[in-house]
């Protein structure tokens, strides 16, 4: 039997390849997944409890319950400094969910997404399978893996319909300088494209009061789609709730389409995201915020002693982009002996898209400090003995 020939040649990702392998080793220490290690809010878990009590199992409208849309438009606004309705919102199944749509809803067949890369894995997964194509812009760690205007404009075709920004950034945890941004306001604008601004870890940002978004900047929230999700911002990966919001007919295409994909977004995750966003930022900004701080700056000293190994600190997320040429091993050979020889996981990063990824690792610090620790030694040892 023939199956999908668009979906044979999306590549697998590394991530969840590592994340199978860890999985098998007992004394295993995991940098490989995104999931933070912490619990949401103890009243974000008791109001999906509150749900359940309810009986409130059934299906909530494609574009998600009023009042959270309610909640969240508020709540961007007052983020952004531009006006949010919840005509301008849609609830989504995660993130994941909402980029996905949002592709679906933009792309035709044979237009140009640009994607800064190191990127996200799923990006270019997502463009293939919206029978877009996936443009990369390499970002370099002698810019702070930040992406420039000028290799935005370097790329740029006639078939160039969209930029996707990640900002803070997953692998690298860099954030975009607001500067930066309104020069890619600038290219959006004259050249007509659309803006897909990932900010799911807006919140994750250390040494800074706030990360900018491109839709603050005049004319740009008629042309950006902001994608957010409360797995990483609460603590929430298994509630599978996200968001998108932009302008209001690009939303109603967006809810078209949930109805042949997922119908709606899980009404229990919906009530507990309603009250995070009442009540649970103190606890994020007060109990994970500093602890993920904590693991970066110890992450940060501890690989840049360690032979063949550096890294720049990162601004957000809870990423960090370790450069391991100065072990004379490509990331895939690296990351293969260090899980079988040393029982630590991490992840290639050529799962990221660029072109310079084989010199580079992906670190996740959503784990215990205390595993963090045990990590490094075994990363110190292994790395001193090649």
């Amino acid at each position: 039997m023939k199956y999908s020939e668009s979906v044979e040649v999306i590549p697998a990702s590394s991530i969840r390849d590592m994340m199978v392998r860890a999985s098998k080793i007992s004394d295993v220490i995991s940098f490989s997944v995104g999931d933070p290690d912490f619990a949401p809010a103890d009243c974000v878990i008791e109001a999906g409890k509150a749900a359940l009590d309810r009986k409130e199992t059934h299906y909530a409208p494609g574009a998600g319950l009023n009042e959270l849309r309610e909640v969240y438009s508020a709540y961007l606004t007052e983020q952004e400094g531009v006006e949010y309705k919840p005509e301008n919102v849609i609830v989504t199944v995660g993130g994941m969910s909402c980029l996905f749509l949002t592709l679906r809803a933009i792309t035709n067949p044979g237009d140009e997404i640009l994607v800064p890369a190191p990127y996200f894995t799923n990006y270019n997964q997502m463009i293939k399978m919206c029978y877009g194509i996936p443009v990369n812009v390499e970002v370099y760690e002698k810019d702070d893996f930040v992406i420039t205007a000028d290799a935005i404009r370097s790329k740029l075709t006639d078939k160039t319909k969209a930029i996707m920004l990640n900002s803070p950034c997953n692998p690298t945890g860099s954030v975009i300088s607001k500067e930066t941004l309104e020069e890619i306001a600038e290219i959006a604008k004259e050249k007509d494209l659309f803006v897909i601004s990932d900010e799911v870890y807006r919140h994750l940002v250390f040494d800074m009061e706030s990360v900018p978004s491109i839709a603050q900047l005049p004319g740009m929230k008629e042309r950006t789609l902001i994608v957010d999700s409360c797995s990483k911002t609460f603590a929430m990966t298994g509630f599978r709730i996200g968001f998108g919001a932009g302008p209001e007919h690009f939303i109603s295409l967006m809810t078209k389409l949930t109805e042949g994909i997922h119908s709606s977004s899980p009404t229990i995750g919906q009530r507990a995201a309603i009250e995070a966003f009442k009540n649970a930022m103190p606890y994020c900004k007060s109990v994970m915020l500093p602890e993920y701080k904590r693991r970066r700056d110890y992450l940060f000293e501890r690989l840049n002693k360690m032979k063949g190994i550096t890294c720049i600190k990162p601004k957000g997320a809870f990423y960090i982009f370790v450069n391991i040429s100065g072990t004379g091993m490509k990331a895939v050979d690296f990351a293969n002996r260090l899980l079988d020889e040393a029982h630590v996981a991490v992840v290639p990063g050529d799962n990221f898209g660029s072109d310079c990824g084989y010199n580079y690792v992906r670190m996740a610090y959503a784990i215990s400090m205390e595993k963090i620790q045990e990590g490094c030694d075994r990363i110190e040892k292994f790395c001193a003995e090649l």
